[in-house]
């Protein structure tokens, strides 16, 4: 029988990350930094692990090549890898200026899918701001000259943040979150970042971090985004919630919703759902099932599930194919 399931994250202590992910969003780990939390993942590189249930403490990987891809929905069928990978990142410091190649690329020079992914701003400190693209159109011969002198910085387009805002970042597009940022990411399952800048940092090596420059080269569009924040829509079908459409590509749709009582939803058979609380608590149940699902917690809703119910006074995002 099809249940929903709470997910345990796997947890990344890279170096430009804090603590928030422990001390405010309940991630355990005796880890001093937590910077990523990969709240769905099927990715070998971190692989979340079921936390409730009949499957308790088997990989969602595990789970999902007993059960088949019925419960990954219709829209996954033509795909032979789990589509999507979600973290929570706490930016502590800046990110390296990164950018990811698109599918066809990768998929012929890494053997690995392309990363599209979105943003939403969970939480941001005053006058933060991220890199998102060029501030004008350049030329691959300056891109390549900038990134020899350290002079990359002059030409980027530097966007202020605030709570609530959402980035829309296409394969291709030059990116680095920046200090004092909370992000809530969707995107493709892949791991494939190629770094162009890094501000000199040493990993724990201390040598300085990998830079992938010839790739970059090779993928990055060098011009300015069509549009520097996703249009959010207002969508008022639900009872007690409010809910709004955060980004809608071939690869996901992402819903931000806001539950105050109780409110019905339906993973029907083109996609599984995935939810994570940001902030409050709300209880998700189906038949004799019933998760209490806390701030910071995912749970994974199999497709064909059908109706569930939502109760309680929480802000979470909804991501499906």
């Amino acid at each position: 029988m099809l249940e929903p399931m709470l997910l345990k994250a796997p947890l990344k202590d890279y170096l430009w990350g804090g603590n928030r992910l422990k001390n405010e969003y309940g991630k355990e780990s005796d880890l001093d930094i937590v910077a990523e939390s990969w709240e769905l993942s099927c990715h070998e590189a971190g692989l979340s692990v079921i936390d409730s249930g009949a499957h308790k403490g088997e990989t969602l990987a595990a789970f999902l090549a007993g059960a088949g891809k019925a419960v990954l929905g219709s829209k996954a069928q033509d795909r032979d890898y789990f589509p999507l990978l979600i973290k929570f990142i706490d930016a502590k410091g800046d990110l390296s200026v990164q950018v990811h190649p698109d599918d066809e690329y990768a998929l012929r020079e890494e053997g690995e899918q392309g990363k599209t992914e979105m943003w939403y701003v969970v939480d941001a400190e005053p006058d933060a701001s991220l890199i998102y693209g060029f501030q004008q159109k350049i030329s691959k011969e300056e891109f390549e000259q900038r990134i020899a002198d350290n002079t990359l910085l002059e030409v980027c387009n530097k966007v202020p943040v605030h709570k609530g805002d959402v980035f829309f970042i296409k394969a291709g597009t030059l990116h680095a979150i920046g200090s004092g940022i909370l992000i809530y990411e969707v995107q493709q399952s892949s791991n494939l970042t190629y770094r162009v800048y890094d501000y000199g940092r040493v990993g724990k090596d201390g040598k300085p971090r990998q830079l992938h420059i010839d790739k970059a080269l090779a993928v990055t569009k060098l011009e300015v985004p069509q549009a520097v924040s996703g249009n959010t829509v207002d969508i008022d079908l639900f009872p007690d919630m409010d809910i709004r459409l955060l980004a809608e590509c071939k690869y996901f749709k992402v819903y931000h919703g806001s539950l105050q009582g109780d409110s019905t939803m339906c993973a029907g058979e083109d996609s599984f759902h995935c939810l994570t609380v940001l902030d409050g608590t709300l209880s998700l149940t189906v038949n004799d099932v019933s998760l209490k699902v806390a701030k910071g917690r995912t749970v994974f809703v199999p497709a064909g599930l059908g109706r569930y119910q939502l109760q309680g006074q929480a802000a979470f995002i909804l991501s499906k194919l």
